[in-house]
């Protein structure tokens, strides 16, 4: 079955508009919890991970309130990003992000790819088209391209794959608390703000399990 891009937007989006937010305290329908529970650092920090794709429109508009989200996190918190793999077409995403981490341009490219896709329209269907656009904004589009296809690239865009469907996501963008909890919302920040109560929540449990 081929699935158009207002078909893929919408399947996206369906995890993220799974509940509406509500007030202080946190229930559980502000939140889904993965079961198993994944596995992260042990220690005090607490995890969030930003499941998302390129192609997204609302991981798109989710940018500004993350930003805005990161300028206050936490130090306790540590923060970062994986690319969703859900069906073949979604790799190039999950490879154009590794190899712009690889070659250390991630910070400065980052925003520009989501623009390119959804202010300019630029169709980012392949990795030769994605490698020429790289190489008219300041990186080798030849050294980009063998990059993307280096065994650690390779490497990191299998991982994602599994870890798309080891948390259990069924839409994107998917913010994941410590491995245990996906928050839900009607808004960007009220999203960001549940986040901020299931960090609450697992430095309770990481605190409970240091006594133990």
């Amino acid at each position: 079955m081929k699935f158009g891009f207002k078909q893929i937007a919408a399947l996206a989006f369906a995890g993220f508009m799974a509940s509406g937010v509500a007030a202080a305290p946190l229930n559980e329908k502000d939140f889904r919890e993965i079961k198993p529970a994944q596995s992260v650092e042990p220690g005090p920090k607490v995890e969030v991970i930003e499941f998302f794709w390129y192609g997204c429109p609302h991981c798109f508009e989710l940018e500004p309130s993350l930003k805005k989200w990161l300028d206050r996190k936490p130090d306790d918190v540590t923060f970062k990003r994986v690319p969703a793999i859900f069906r073949q077409s979604w790799v190039a995403g999950a490879q154009t992000y590794y190899t712009l981490e690889t070659l250390g341009e991630l910070d400065r490219m980052h925003s520009k790819v989501f623009d390119a896709i959804h202010m300019e329209r630029q169709a980012f269907n392949d990795m030769a088209t994605i490698s020429s656009w790289m190489g008219k904004n300041g990186i080798d589009a030849k050294k980009f391209e063998d990059t993307a296809k280096s065994f650690a690239v390779s490497g990191k865009v299998q991982r994602a794959q599994q870890m798309s469907a080891a948390y259990q996501l069924t839409g994107v963008p998917a913010l994941v608390v410590d491995g245990k909890y996906i928050a839900l919302g009607n808004s960007y920040d009220g999203m960001l703000a549940i986040v901020d109560q299931l960090i609450e929540r697992a430095r309770g449990e990481r605190a409970a399990a240091a006594k133990k």
